[in-house]
């Protein structure tokens, strides 16, 4: 959540870009974990409020904590919940700011990979959740081509772009997840893949998309101008379009749930 390299500090932006992708794979998500209404819960990492807008939307909590290390971001979030039973605060995944017990629930969606310390995240998660409470989390599997524009950064590599990755990026393997959850201590820990698609309308829809992440921004500045256009053909042909135009990327999560001891 807090590398430097790696920030996301536009929440429009962010929709387009990855909210809209964090939500395909959150539907699945949320009808795995199939928590109850009227819960308390903490996003943590909460971004634009993607995420949070479904648990709203879903499971009626009685209340939700989003917190997030970016101040634009939660601005984006807070106008777009107006009215819910939400509060959004900065602050760091490492460090909450609540008690012991306070939550029902505890989430982070898409946040793990960038906690410096997933450990000393997962930690903080397990602490402010009751007895019996769920902690749970889903994560772009990056390292098995699972991120929803690894096209697009597998091309930039090839014409000698180094990809910028999230600090922790291990730690979204189900292995790890695994690992993480049990080493804190929750029980009842099950794990499994997500895999999501979404359609663009064509290719230059996604283009433009694609260059907006705050991995590629940068990268793309850097490039001189032929090699752009170079790079924009080659992920074309990466991706056909249908009769009508049409772009259709896969994608795939991988998520893990567990509970606090009672």
């Amino acid at each position: 959540m807090q590398d430097n390299q790696i920030r996301f500090d536009d929440g429009a932006a962010y929709e387009d870009f990855m909210g809209k992708w964090s939500q395909l794979a959150g539907d699945t998500f949320l009808q795995w974990l199939a928590p109850a209404d009227g819960w308390r819960w903490v996003d943590v990492g909460c971004g634009n409020g993607a995420f949070t807008e479904m648990l709203v939307q879903r499971h009626a909590p009685a209340g939700v904590q989003g917190i997030d290390p970016s101040e634009a971001q939660l601005a984006f979030a807070r106008a777009r919940l107006v009215g819910a039973p939400v509060a959004f605060e900065l602050g760091d995944a490492t460090a909450l700011p609540y008690a012991n017990g306070a939550f029902d629930a505890a989430v982070m969606a898409l946040v793990i990979f960038f906690v410096p310390d997933p450990a000393k995240g997962v930690a903080e998660m397990a602490r402010v959740v009751r007895p019996g409470g769920s902690v749970s989390a889903y994560a772009w599997d990056i390292l098995g081509g699972g991120f929803p524009f690894a096209a697009m950064q597998e091309e930039m590599a090839l014409l000698g772009s180094t990809p910028i990755w999230p600090p922790s990026i291990e730690a979204a393997r189900i292995d790890a997840l695994q690992a993480l959850w049990a080493g804190v201590g929750l029980v009842d820990i099950e794990t499994r893949e997500i895999e999501v698609e979404r359609t663009f309308s064509d290719f230059d829809t996604f283009w433009v998309i694609s260059q907006t992440g705050p991995r590629v921004a940068p990268r793309l500045a850097a490039m001189a101008p032929a090699d752009v256009a170079l790079l924009k053909e080659r992920v074309r042909a990466r991706l056909p379009a249908d009769a009508a135009g049409r772009i259709t990327y896969r994608a795939s999560a991988n998520a893990v749930k567990g509970h606090v001891p009672t």
